[in-house]
């Protein structure tokens, strides 16, 4: 292949349709929207409208509440599901994944619901007070993974306190100027220095 044999693939230029060029085209006179209506009009409709029906928007009642867009969602795993494995096993998200108790990608929170007989060493992002105390109580051991999360616009980092500027020199006194009709500024007159 040359240089000269270049040229893009087949479908990738497509020519642009030229309207209002007279009815020989097929696309003259109307430039292809028909006679008179809403569609052969330029302004369009705004977004939501339904032809003058009662849109979708307002059909629909308003719901007291607020979704909270900082909300943290765990993969939930009781306690009674953690039976399966065996005594002495260290349970993690790999272990949890495999087993089919979680989805990919996702954090992790064991919770207290069920009982727990044996001694399992369990990683996870997040225990509730009754998930911890179980598990201890039957000789395990639980490890928190990452460090604890900063939920909403309202969290706080440790910042180094910003140097306070420095201020700026004070510049020579000057001199008061004569005012206009008024008594000479006072002159300080050099004293000559004492001879020896």
């Amino acid at each position: 292949m040359q240089l000269h044999d270049l040229k893009p693939a087949a479908g990738a230029h497509r020519k642009a349709k030229r309207v209002g060029r007279g009815t020989g085209s097929g696309h003259g006179k109307t430039s292809g929207r028909g006679q008179k209506g809403q569609n052969a009009r330029s302004e369009g409709f705004r977004l939501g409208f339904e032809g003058g029906q009662m849109p979708f928007s307002q059909r629909i009642p308003k719901l007291p509440g607020f979704k909270n867009p900082f909300k943290k969602i765990y993969s939930v795993v009781n306690l009674s599901k953690l039976s399966r494995f065996p005594d002495g096993a260290k349970v993690d998200a790999e272990t949890l994944l495999e087993a089919g108790l979680v989805h990919a990608g996702e954090d992790i929170k064991i919770l207290g619901t069920g009982g727990l007989k044996r001694k399992l060493t369990v990683e996870a992002h997040a225990f509730s007070t009754s998930a911890r105390a179980a598990i201890e109580k039957a000789g395990g051991s639980v490890k928190v993974l990452g460090e604890p999360r900063k939920i909403g616009p309202r969290r706080t980092a440790a910042k180094a306190p910003r140097p306070l500027p420095e201020a700026a020199p004070v510049a020579a006194a000057k001199p008061a100027r004569e005012k206009k009709g008024g008594p000479p500024a006072a002159v300080e007159e050099a004293t000559p220095p004492a001879e020896a």
